[in-house]
């Protein structure tokens, strides 16, 4: 587990809010595609294929790319919709996470690694 400093994490935030934007697009475009390849599934003899398979397998392929290049920081990505993030830091003798989420402007926010979003304490009082 990569241990960041505040200031490693607040570094990282612009990577991070573009390649947000780009998994949830990609994500959103999978939803989209999701219910037309199931009908051509259940349609096709031997499971077929459909003319927006390969559209499907693409946005598939960019969202783990994405994902991958977001995981590779160090970063743990809670929840890819609200783009929920948690850095591992080492506060007060024991690994916490440090909490963003982009539509924050800097790291403000930390909690304990059971306690997640609900339990945030702020970071400067």
């Amino acid at each position: 587990m990569k241990l960041f400093s505040i200031e490693e994490a607040n570094a990282l935030l612009p990577f991070l809010r573009v390649s947000l934007q780009k998994a949830q697009a990609e994500r959103n475009a999978i939803r989209q595609l999701a219910p037309k390849i199931r009908r051509a599934q259940e349609k096709a003899l031997l499971g077929g294929g459909a003319p927006y398979g390969p559209a499907f397998v693409r946005h598939v392929i960019r969202y783990q790319e994405v994902a991958h290049a977001i995981h590779s920081t160090g970063v743990i990505v809670k929840d890819f919709d609200i783009g929920l993030c948690d850095f591992p830091f080492y506060l007060d003798d024991h690994v916490v996470y440090l909490c963003w989420k982009p539509d924050e402007e800097r790291i403000e926010w930390w909690h304990e690694l059971d306690a997640g979003f609900a339990g945030r304490q702020a970071l400067y009082k």
